[in-house]
């Protein structure tokens, strides 16, 4: 008789971080709605949000916490840097 064993690997959770990102825009007032549904999108918690948008000044910034699974946080910073008028998105 022969015993056979099958490997089932158990569902891991995926653990929920906190991070800062600050993402750089160009275009003024008018590009936030589009940054916040990206955020919005992702699914991820988000905390402590910011935009800075001054008169005379080429970029303004949106900064904020949020929280979202460690594996996601590169695509989110991706994603928010393909949007056409992000100039970069970063860890902070």
């Amino acid at each position: 008789m022969s015993l056979t064993t099958f490997s089932v690997p158990a569902p891991r959770s995926s653990l929920m971080v906190r991070r800062r990102i600050a993402t750089y825009f160009v275009g003024g007032v008018e590009q936030i709605p589009g940054l916040v549904d990206a955020l919005a999108r992702h699914g991820g918690l988000v905390h402590d949000l910011s935009v800075d948008v001054r008169d005379g000044v080429r970029e303004s910034t949106m900064t904020c916490a949020l929280l979202v699974e460690e594996a996601e946080v590169e695509a989110l910073l991706e994603r928010l840097r393909e949007l056409p008028a992000v100039v970069s998105s970063e860890l902070v």
